[in-house]
C-alpha cells in the first residue's frame, strides 16, 4: 500500500508524463518524436521498478494460533521470529492473537504460518500434522480438552 509520500512522486510523475506527451503532439520533427518517446519510456521502467519494489518493510498482520499456556506462547514466538523477515511477534495467551510486524520483501503470512505449524500449532488456516503435535509438551496439547480445562 503506497503512503503519503509515494502518492506525491506519482501526482509528480503524472503530471511530468502529461507535459511529456502534449509536447510530443506539439513536436513537428521525428528527432523530436523519439526524444520524447525516449522519456516516455524511461519514466514507464522507473514507475514499474518502483512498483516491484514498494513492498511494505514494516507489515501488521495478526493470525489465530491455537495454544494454552506460556510455553506455547514461547515456542510460537520463536517459530515466527525464526522466519527471515519477522521483526515483532507477539501472541496472546487468552485471545489466541498473533501480531506480527514483519518485512514484506523477505516473507509472507503463509510462510510464517507454516514455520508455526511445524512446531505444533494449528493455525486458523493450517493444521499441525499429528506427528508433528504429539510432539510437543503434554501440558501444550491444546486439541485436548482436558488440557484446555486446567489452563
Amino acid at each position: 500500500m503506497p503512503g503519503k509520500h509515494d502518492r506525491s512522486n506519482l501526482t509528480i510523475i503524472v503530471t511530468y508524463i502529461k507535459k511529456i506527451a502534449s509536447s510530443f503532439v506539439l513536436a513537428k520533427t521525428k528527432k523530436q518524436k523519439t526524444r520524447i518517446m525516449k522519456k516516455l519510456i524511461l519514466i514507464a521502467v522507473i514507475l514499474i521498478e518502483t512498483a516491484a519494489f514498494s513492498q511494505n518493510k514494516n507489515a501488521k498482520a495478526s493470525l489465530e494460533v491455537n495454544g494454552v499456556c506460556l510455553m506455547c506462547k514461547t515456542r510460537i514466538e520463536k517459530a515466527s521470529l525464526n522466519t527471515k523477515g519477522v521483526k515483532s511477534a507477539i501472541w496472546d495467551v487468552k485471545t489466541h492473537e498473533l501480531k506480527l510486524i514483519f518485512d514484506e520483501n523477505k516473507t509472507d503470512i503463509k510462510t510464517i504460518e507454516k514455520n508455526i505449524v511445524a512446531v505444533g500449532h494449528d493455525t486458523k488456516n493450517l493444521k499441525a500434522k499429528e506427528e508433528v503435535y504429539k510432539t510437543i509438551d503434554a501440558c501444550c496439547q491444546y486439541r485436548d480438552q482436558a488440557v484446555i480445562d486446567a489452563h
